[in-house]
């Protein structure tokens, strides 16, 4: 049996791509902490493809918190100086989105009291120069 469940952080934006054939794919990389090592943590590669990939680039930011099932894929390539090179993925089938990174605080929406009695407006953060 293959099968791989990982509780992370995303290490950054998940970028989605394409395979020549039009098929979305993304590869990132997960941070999940050792239950029984102090501030240890593992990095493990992954790669998601089709839907899945695309409700990645959608809904997640790097920092999420998400949980992923899939299973272990590995592989090889030889590198420039022609020494072989293994590799080895989690390919998800599915993932969770368990919590989004603590956001900054975001000043509230200020209301000001129009000049001209007629006319009304808010200033919104779309408004402000920073």
């Amino acid at each position: 049996m293959n099968n791989v469940q990982l509780i992370g952080r995303l290490t950054k934006e998940v970028e989605v791509r394409k395979t020549q054939s039009g098929a979305s794919y993304a590869r990132f990389s997960l941070a999940v902490p050792r239950k029984f090592e102090k501030n240890a943590t593992d990095f493990i590669n992954c790669v998601a493809w089709r839907k899945t990939a695309d409700n990645l680039g959608l809904y997640t930011s790097k920092g999420d918190r998400i949980g992923v099932t899939g299973f272990i894929q590995t592989g090889s390539y030889d590198d420039r100086d022609g020494k072989r090179v293994y590799t080895f993925d989690v390919v998800l089938n599915d993932f969770d989105l368990l919590e989004p990174k603590k956001q900054e605080h975001n000043p509230p929406v200020e209301e000001h009291e129009p000049e001209d009695p007629g006319e009304s407006f808010t200033v919104g953060p779309d408004d402000l120069p920073f």
